[in-house]
């Protein structure tokens, strides 16, 4: 199940590491990426069809659009009906 949690600012207004299990927006690619989890200082990433993780640094990381929100829903729905 894709959870729809965004970043959100810190006390100290840095920006604090999502969830594992949230969606977020590679700034750097634009690509839509679900949180698998922090190695180091990166927030890990996987398309949310699955494949292949990268990862990203957190201030690189922001909320999707309703737009891009529906279209990885759509994605996962296709997936698992095999489309």
């Amino acid at each position: 199940m894709v959870t729809m949690t965004a970043p959100t600012p810190g006390a100290d207004g840095h920006t604090v590491s999502p969830d594992a299990g949230a969606l977020v927006v590679d700034r750097r690619s634009g690509k839509v990426g679900v949180v698998i989890g922090h190695v180091g200082p990166y927030v890990q990433l996987r398309p949310p069809r699955g494949g292949q993780e990268w990862d990203v640094p957190p201030e690189d990381v922001r909320t999707p659009t309703p737009t891009e929100e529906l279209s990885a829903k759509v994605a996962v729905a296709n997936r698992r009906w095999g489309r």
